[in-house]
Parts: C-alpha cells; structure tokens; sequence
C-alpha cells in the first residue's frame, strides 16, 4: 500500500508562521485616536462651545458638529462643522494634521484670527469643502490650500485676507465655488483657467488692472468695490491710461489754466445763487410756519416715498405755506368752530394756531397718512400725522378716535389731540426722537452699535406689552397694522407702539406697499376687517424680523421667492438654524437657547389657521419667560466664572447641524 503524502515540514512550518503573524498585525478598521487627538487639539486652543463637548466619550464621532464615515462609534473623521461655535483666537499650526480623511470644513460665523499657518491645510488630501466666512483671519492665502487637488468648494469671504491672489489657484482644477469677497487682497487678479467655476466673487478688495480674459463673461456685480477695469467693467482704455499703462498726452499750460478759470467762475456763480435762494427762504419762514398743512399736498408729493421704512427725512418742511387749493384751516373756535380736541388731564399748552405756526418736517409717508415733526415756537416737538383717504362720517371718525384717545399705556405712542373738519383730519402724538424699530434694523449699520440680544429681547416683550393691553380692551378691538415702522423707540430703546385703531378709518382701497403685504396674515382680505388674531401673525413676522435682520420685503424677493415665514420655516425644518440670525446675533452665544426660543414663538404666531396662534396675552407671556430665562442664565454663568474662576457652563444647544449655507451646499 502507498503511503499517503505528506506536506515538506519546512514549508510547512512557514506558512504557519506568517498566520500567526498576521493574527497580530492591528486591523484595518481606521483608528480613531489619532482623529480625536486634533480635535482636542482644536477645542483647547479654540475654546467656544468646543469646551461643552463630551472628552469622556472615547469616540469622537459623537460630539457637536462631527461626522464620522461608518457609524456613529467607528470609522474615520470626514466632516467638521463648527459654524457659529463662538470660536475664537488663531488655529494651531498641527490643528488637522491627522484628519487625513476630512472632506467638509466649516468654521464660518466665528471670530478666529490672525494668519492661517502655512502648511495647516497640507495632510488633508481629501478636503472638498471649506467654509471660512464670517471671521477675522489675516495675512495671505497660505500656500497648503492651494495644493489641495479635491477641493470644490472654497469660501474665504469677509475676513481680512491680505496679499495678491495667488496663479497657483490653478492647480485646484475641480474648484466649482471660489468666494474672495470682503477682504484687503492686492494686485491684479491672475487669468484663472478652472472650466468647472461657477460661483465667483472677488469684490470690494483692493485689486487692480484689467479683469483676465477667462473672468469676462462673468457679472460686474462679482467685480465691483476694486480699481478694475476691462470684460463686464469700464474699458481700460478710456481714461489717461492706455492698454500698455503709459501716461497719454499731458495738457499744455493754457488749457490748464482755461480749466482752473473756468472752475473758479463756475464756483462763483453757484455761491451768488445759494446766497439768494437763503435770503428768499429767511423771507418765507418769516410768513409763515406749519400753516395749510392740508394745502401742501400738491408740494409733498413725489418728495417722499411711501413709508420709508420708518426712517426719518431729513429735507426740511418748514413753512409749507398755503396753496392753490389748500383747506384754509384755522386755529380759532370761530368760522367753522374746528379746533383741536386733547385728550387726557394734562395742561393744554397749545392750540391749533400755535400747531399751525410750527416749524414742520416731513418723516415720512405711511399707510395711513403723512407724518410731520413739529417743533412749537415755545420748543414743544410733537408728531402730526396728516390722514388719507377717511371712509367713515365724522361722528363715527369722533368716536373711534376718542378710543384710541383713552388708552394709556407705557408701551403705547400716546395720541394727544385732534382735528376733524370736511377736508382735513390731524393727529398729535408725542414725538419719539429715536425713530423706528425698521430704521435701527434696516438702516446704515456702520455708524450704530450693534443691536445686541438684550436690546431686542427687551423691544419685543415692550411692543407684546403694549399690543396685549389693546387687546384687553375688548374683544373687537385690534391694531391692524403691525410692523416695525410702527414700533417706535425712546431714548433708551424703549418700544411704543404707534398707529394702532387707524386702520377702522381709511377705505378699502387704500394701496398697500409690499413691506405692509409681508405682515398681513393669509386671511385678511380687508384692512378695516382684522382681527386680534391677525394681529398675533403681524407679530410673529415682526419678531422674525427682530431676529433675522430681514425685512419682509426683502424676503418676498430673495432667491426662494418666498415670504419671511415660510424662509425661516424652511430653513428650521432643514436644522441649520444658524443660518436664520442676524449676524448681529451671533457673537452672544451665552443666549443662544433664548434666541432660539423667541424665533420659535415667531413661528408659532404665523401659523396659517387662525384658531392655531396663541393670543397676545400667551405671547406676552412668553416672552417674559424668555427674558426671565436668559437673565438667569446670564447670572448663572456669571456665578460660574466668580465662584469656579472656570470657564462658563454653558447648555449645549446646536444651533447649526453643519447644513447649508444659503448660496452653497456645505
């Protein structure tokens, strides 16, 4: 019988040896220590919200803002969202060494400074999206993000980016977004060759030259806010400089001094001309002041558009003057025994005369009428608001206004008197001399401080105030006419409510501008048929409003094409509520539960079916809760930081899930 056969005991002895070895080589699942040593790296040069999250888990895949390849215990970092985290300070130099498998980044609305280090993006070979906006990063691009051959997207705008934009943009070839806008960058825009860019903004820098030829057909609009010139901008040859940069032709000595001439005559001439039309209004003041206010409706109109957001005009109205088809009114009790009718116990200081001797400035032109702002010869400043369009007899005018007359409230614009006759119907409130809510919001922002999160919480529980005890007032009685113009300001940022129980006085048909469309709820066909609950919707626009920044009409255009309320209701529904604050907001990160709270009222109060809102009362109610809420939490931390010496504690509310910005997908 054969034997059977057997292996060689050497080779034998070999293979086994080499399964063993393989027993204790480490396994090929990605090892998530080294990924978790530079986000600790991160959280303890950066501070912010990092410091909230949770270092005893030993997987990192479940903290704020990270996201993980496999699982929520396993896999590789891939994706870093940290918008709005309170972030500050420069980045680390080691900061994503070993995230070698991150392919989004975002960092955006922070306040991280100082230059990026040059070789901080150089091991992150997979990177696809980046999101630094919104910070205050200095110095050049570093050279390690232009050797990322992955990169799609690239956002770098409204930082402080300094140095030219390097040719060696270039070597990103699959670049679809590139956002430099908003920084101090210098020279000439290199010609960029990247067939896949889509999104491009290099404006308001300070670059110079001609746009090059890859960037022509591209819109000023991603230009503008530099000296460039050439492709969607000016020619570059149509000033003294030529395609080659020589000086053209100088101008001889004549001409030169044809010029200056020339200038001074001209000049002359206007000064002469300036001094007589001063000397021909010193003469007119001197005849008369507010008089025939109801005769300068041909003169006012087309000087002011309508509403003006509240803000106030500044072209003087004195002495309108009476003319051609002016209603001649006339301050005594006698002729047409017209006279101003006050209200309240208070002393009467003026009469209508002295109202019509006033000085007058026009603010602005509303839904309901033309506002003045009237400054009395004894230096009483009060606001008259000329009506449009009454549609009720003047019984029924009388009594409606002698309700509204009856209401005092710290949170209301008090009225003061009136005036009734055929052709003309007058309003005199107390005059606020900080303006509106819509001016503070939607005006030039640079010469202000900031609207902090105090100040607007405190403007919203006023204005709730003030609107709830109108609704107290019984069951019919509502305001009609919500809006931010119509919130006005003291002194010290306290609300009063204006306008309110004018819109039972004006017609049907009275135009309603579009800023006015974007706070009236779905139901009201009608203006002089709203409902308190109509109200609640005006004031949870305005309250999205407070918190967003936006204002109605500008939603109705953005690039949605939808209403305020159903933007910020898309934008919650996606989790990337970051996105839905004010800028303005963003730095107080110790209220960011309260802020998330009051925009959630906001959006309780726009529901679609009436019977859904809660009442004004409920509304009031909230937002008291809210303020009480953040001023303990702002003790607290306060606390926290004199008894511990320690960082605050702070409740780890996400306000950005790493969705989206509105222009790109991050």
């Amino acid at each position: 019988m054969k034997p059977p056969y057997l292996l060689p005991t050497a080779p034998l002895l070999l293979l086994l040896s080499l399964l063993l070895l393989l027993s204790f080589l480490p396994p090929t699942t990605p090892d998530l220590s080294s990924d978790r040593s530079s986000l600790l790296l991160l959280r303890s040069a950066l501070g912010g919200r990092l410091l909230l999250w949770n270092i005893s888990n030993p997987t990192p895949c479940l903290w704020t803002g990270v996201n993980c390849s496999n699982s929520s215990s396993s896999g590789s970092v891939t994706a870093l969202r940290l918008p709005g985290m309170g972030l500050s300070g420069p980045l680390p130099q080691d900061a994503f060494q070993n995230l070698t498998q991150l392919v989004t980044l975002s960092l955006r609305y922070n306040a991280l400074s100082g230059p990026l280090p040059p070789s901080l993006f150089s091991s992150l070979s997979s990177l696809r999206n980046l999101y630094l906006q919104r910070n205050l990063f200095s110095g050049p691009i570093p050279s390690s993000l232009l050797s990322l051959p992955t990169l799609v997207r690239l956002d770098l705008s409204f930082n402080n980016f300094s140095g030219p934009i390097s040719p060696d943009f270039n070597n990103l070839t699959r670049l679809g977004t590139l956002f430099l806008n908003n920084n101090n960058l210098t020279g000439s825009i290199p010609n960029l060759n990247l067939p896949n860019l889509s999104q491009f903004n290099v404006s308001f820098n300070h670059l110079t030259g001609p746009v090059p030829s890859s960037l022509t057909s591209r819109p000023a609009s991603e230009f503008l806010g530099n000296s460039l010139c050439g492709g969607p901008l000016l020619s570059c040859n149509n000033g003294t400089t030529t395609e080659s940069g020589s000086k053209s032709k100088a101008l001889s000595g004549g001409a030169i001094a044809g010029i200056v001439i020339g200038c001074v005559v001209g000049l002359l001439m206007i000064l002469v001309v300036l001094f007589f039309i001063c000397c021909r209004r010193k003469n007119v003041d001197k005849k008369s002041g507010f008089e025939g206010v109801g005769g300068a409706k041909q003169r006012e109109v087309g000087q002011f558009t309508d509403d003006k957001s509240g803000e106030d005009t500044t072209e003087s109205m004195r002495a309108v003057g009476k003319s051609a088809g002016g209603v001649g009114l006339s301050g005594r009790s006698g002729g047409n025994g017209k006279s101003l009718v006050f209200f309240g116990k208070g002393e009467r200081v003026f009469d209508l005369e002295d109202l019509l001797r006033a000085s007058a400035e026009v603010l602005g032109k509303g839904t309901f009428g033309t506002a003045y702002k009237a400054v009395l010869e004894m230096g009483l400043v009060v606001a008259v608001k000329r009506l449009k369009e009454v549609a009720v007899p003047e019984k029924e005018f009388r009594e409606k206004v002698e309700v509204v007359g009856r209401m005092e409230h710290e949170n209301l614009v008090s009225l003061r008197a009136y005036y009734y006759s055929r052709d003309e119907k007058l309003l005199v409130y107390d005059y606020m001399p900080m303006g509106s809510l819509s001016a503070l919001l939607h005006g030039n922002r640079s010469g202000r401080t900031p609207l902090n999160w105090e100040t607007r919480s405190a403007i919203a529980l006023g204005a709730s105030r003030g609107i709830a005890y109108l609704h107290s007032q019984g069951p019919s009685l509502s305001h009609g006419n919500i809006k931010s113009s119509n919130i006005l300001l003291t002194k010290s940022y306290e609300p009063r409510v204006s306008d309110f129980g004018l819109a039972q006085l004006v017609g049907p048909n009275t135009s309603t501008p579009n800023r006015v469309a974007g706070y009236r709820a779905p139901e009201v066909t009608d203006t002089r048929k709203v409902s308190q609950k109509s109200d609640v919707y005006s004031f949870g626009v305005l309250l999205l409003e407070l918190m967003t920044g936006k204002a109605p009409t500008h939603a109705l255009l953005n690039e949605e094409g939808v209403d305020l309320p159903r933007w910020v209701q898309s934008v919650v529904r996606e989790e990337w509520t970051v996105e839905v604050f004010d800028p303005e907001l963003l730095r107080y990160q110790s209220f960011e539960e309260e802020m998330v709270q009051l925009l959630q009222l906001g959006i309780d109060c726009v529901t679609q079916y009436p019977d859904n809102r809660p009442s004004m009362a409920e509304v009031h109610s909230r937002i008291e809760e809210i303020c009480q809420s953040g001023l303990q939490s702002n003790q607290d931390t306060l606390d926290d930081i004199v008894n511990d010496g320690d960082e605050p504690h702070q409740q780890d509310i996400s306000l950005d899930s790493g969705a989206p910005h509105s222009s790109v997908a991050d």
